[in-house]
């Protein structure tokens, strides 16, 4: 019997399984060490064979090539040796295709009918980094992640197993020097089938006349995405590169960035109509109008509505926290809508959903206005392909497009919705165990329970079609203890920071608190950070502003209903 020693034995630090997040497997960059990252690919590699998804239309002769991109983060570069050395040991190809948006990866694995993967954190900051997975017909599904980590727990056991002297990777989980795989030189076709899409369905006047600010900073589309809007006819100037990372959240833009954003508005010499730009991986969109040099931020939620109806869609899903006026606006235009849980997963099948209906124009976004197209949809200058994950160039150039055409600027665009306005923002650093113990209180123990309505005396059980399957009176055991929840949150959500009382709570994804004047805060863990979220909606502006405020503060609004949980528990 061997006496020599496992990797697992001599590492300097014991290892972490990677976790998945709302979308892709996310982690602190020392947790993703190159055996972590190759085991991630080789499981994930391992479970699309296993289910058919790996690669469509092939020859059994035919080589099987990989793409692989990253973005800009200092760590990304590592990750992608790690993942292509993986994809190479699995018996396949590299396709490197560089630094390139999420999206225009995905749609350039799609096309070539194979898996793909992007290294990306996202926007979350550059301390933490991450993996995102395609299988060959589309994204990875909830209900594949318990197939990946299993074939993932396999390749571990393997590796860590390993004799350490035999093994690729040295005590610190790293490569050892003399296995450090190079990538190949980046192939540009992803690129060009990318800009194509936009090429075939926008015209080259499409936004002609249009004047276009474009915030580069650490985006990996910094470079390809003004290109295709100058593709499209706009005049297109490019400030605010950076060569340090910088953890932009598109959906909680800061006031500090705004600032800097109207700094450079006031520096042109020319009128500039909207200032736009991405997240670190360029797959949300950030969309600003400018109306007599004031600017307006278009929220993520809003500009996905707009989009649909530039694209006249017949069908229509956004997720759960998105801004309560959609209804309204989208009824208007006949576009039914359909609510899920956060995360593109979630939309994407309610995209299958309305196709299994019989839908043909499908169309879904994130409240952050990441847009997937379900289904093949017909334009004026030709057909927009199906694409169904977060993109952040489609809603910019729709929206952009639309105005031109209704002469219109994109504050008069924004001022069509009912006023129901939004405001988030979040707690970094805020601890996921606690996050998830706060909405866990507040989650009811049957399942089929998704919101409940506090009535006089007596409480309301809804699913999540918001079909009534149960009350609560006045006899019945439970309703003390949800008096005793309610109470809590009215307690936090309280009148002297103006809030009405408490109607209801959605527990579809979060928190989600409804009251009485229609204001709502919807509380929400991070899918893949350590970050506590709040999703504010009244009806102003200001109140919006004002919750969110009120949530993040020092000692806020947030951080009292943990502290009020946790004195529950004990």
């Amino acid at each position: 019997m061997s006496t020599e020693p496992t990797l697992e034995q001599v590492l300097t630090a014991p290892p972490r399984p990677l976790r998945f997040g709302t979308s892709g497997v996310r982690a602190k960059v020392e947790e993703l060490t190159d055996v972590e990252v190759y085991c991630l690919t080789r499981g994930t590699l391992a479970y699309f064979e296993r289910i058919g998804k790996l690669a469509r239309d092939r020859k059994p002769s035919e080589p099987i090539v990989i793409p692989l991109a990253g973005d800009l983060r200092p760590s990304s570069e590592r990750l992608l040796q790690a993942t292509a050395a993986a994809i190479r040991a699995a018996g396949y190809e590299v396709d490197y295709c560089g630094s390139i948006p999420t999206p225009a990866l995905t749609y350039y694995a799609l096309a070539q009918g194979v898996a793909g993967f992007v290294v990306t954190g996202s926007h979350i900051p550059a301390d933490r980094n991450g993996q995102k997975a395609n299988r060959c017909d589309g994204e990875v599904l909830k209900s594949d992640e318990a197939g990946i980590i299993e074939a993932v727990a396999a390749f571990r056991a393997e590796e860590y197993g390993r004799a350490a002297e035999a093994s690729k990777f040295g005590p610190d989980g790293m490569f050892k020097s003399q296995y450090r795989p190079d990538l190949p030189p980046a192939n540009s076709a992803a690129v060009k089938v990318y800009r194509d899409r936009y090429r075939q369905v926008f015209s080259a006047d499409a936004l002609g006349g249009l004047r276009v600010l474009f915030f580069e900073y650490s985006a990996v589309g910094r470079d390809l995405l003004p290109e295709i809007l100058t593709d499209a006819g706009a005049e297109v100037i490019r400030v605010g590169r950076s060569d340090e990372f910088i953890p932009l959240d598109t959906e909680a833009i800061s006031e500090n960035h705004l600032n800097l954003l109207r700094d450079w508005v006031d520096r042109q010499e020319v009128p500039i109509h909207a200032v736009v730009s991405t997240d670190g991986d360029s797959d949300r969109p950030l969309v600003i109008g400018v109306e007599e040099g004031e600017l307006q931020f278009f929220p993520g939620d809003l500009l996905g509505a707009a989009v649909a109806d530039f694209l006249e869609a017949d069908a229509a899903a956004v997720p759960v926290s998105a801004n309560p006026g959609l209804e309204d606006f989208l009824e208007n235009r006949d576009i039914p809508l359909n609510r899920t849980r956060i995360g593109s997963p979630y939309v994407i099948e309610a995209i299958q959903h309305w196709l299994a209906e019989g839908k043909r124009k499908v169309v879904a976004w994130e409240a952050n206005g990441g847009f997937l197209v379900g289904s093949a949809i017909p334009l004026e200058a030709g057909t927009l392909h199906p694409l169904p994950t977060r993109d952040a160039i489609l809603p910019i150039l729709a929206v952009l497009a639309a105005a031109r055409r209704r002469g219109e600027s994109l504050g008069e665009l924004l001022r069509a919705f009912p006023p129901r306005y939004g405001k988030s923002d979040l707690l970094d650093d805020f601890p996921r165990e606690k996050s998830h113990r706060m909405i866990a209180y507040f989650t009811p123990d049957d399942d089929r329970v998704k919101e409940v309505r506090f009535q006089q005396g007596e409480i309301v059980l809804l699913n999540g079609d918001g079909q009534e399957i149960g009350r609560r009176s006045a006899d019945d055991p439970e309703l003390p203890a949800w008096e005793e929840k309610r109470q809590g949150l009215e307690e936090v959500f309280s009148s002297r920071h103006g809030f009405a009382p408490l109607v209801a709570i959605n527990g579809v994804d979060g928190l989600r608190c409804y009251f009485s004047d229609g204001e709502i805060a919807h509380v929400r863990p991070s899918g893949n950070a350590p970050q506590l979220r709040i999703y504010a909606f009244a009806a102003t502006p200001e109140r919006a502003r004002e919750i969110a405020a009120l949530a993040v503060a020092s000692g806020g609004l947030l951080e009292q209903l943990a502290a009020q949980v946790t004195e529950s528990e004990a």
